[in-house]
């Protein structure tokens, strides 16, 4: 009789013993999975950072570098005897027409270019120094749609281009002048300065704060 109970005893212990170790192998399965959620979720955390930081990265680069085109752009309009007037004029002179933008080379060249809209409504491209003032070359433009819509904005206007390049000239050394024709069509020039926009009628000169 005794024997049975220790049997059964011993047996209850077994059944206990197990029931505790099963307990700790469930309690343990369930810490993992709460640790594996929790590396899972650092995990992500960090690609996110990640992905962030280079996103920023790259921001950072294109800010350098659009610094690093300003300071250039600056160089060559201050070594520039020519004016963006000046060589608006020499253009057309070389090629008569309607001059719908000039703009400053930065590639070293010191040249402007100069487009210009025949009547017939193509545009050429006009090469001018901007050392001597003397046309370097020209050649023919294919996108005669968009000159032919810079025509159309340009219709009625009392101010070209040259005399909003020269209306713009007293907010810095004048460096682009382009028809601006995004809503209502106005000159936009840039100078060492910051934007400008130049009213087709009046020639009046407000900053650009659209960029």
């Amino acid at each position: 009789m005794k024997r049975n109970i220790v049997i059964a005893t011993v047996a209850a212990a077994a059944l206990i013993g197990g029931g505790t170790v099963a307990a700790y192998a469930a309690a343990g399965d369930d810490d993992g999975a709460a640790t594996q959620r929790q590396s899972s979720v650092r995990i992500t955390g960090d690609r996110d950072d990640s992905a962030e930081d280079a996103a920023e990265d790259r921001a950072d680069d294109r800010d350098d570098k659009r610094d690093d085109d300003s300071v250039e752009v600056r160089a060559d309009a201050a070594g520039a005897k020519v004016t963006a007037a000046d060589a608006i004029a020499a253009a057309l002179k070389h090629t008569p027409g309607t001059a719908v933008g000039a703009d400053l080379d930065d590639d070293g060249s010191r040249a402007w270019e100069v487009s210009v809209v025949k009547g017939d409504g193509t545009e050429h491209d006009v090469r001018v120094s901007a050392s001597d003032g003397k046309v370097l070359g020209a050649h023919r433009d294919d996108d005669d749609d968009d000159a032919r819509e810079d025509l159309a904005a340009l219709k009625g206007a009392d101010v070209d281009a040259r005399e909003a390049a020269v209306a713009a000239a007293a907010k810095g050394i004048v460096t682009d002048v382009d028809l601006d024709d995004d809503g209502p069509a106005a000159w936009s020039v840039e100078t060492t300065k910051g934007e400008w926009k130049v009213d087709l009628g009046t020639g009046k000169v407000t900053q650009d704060l659209d960029d």
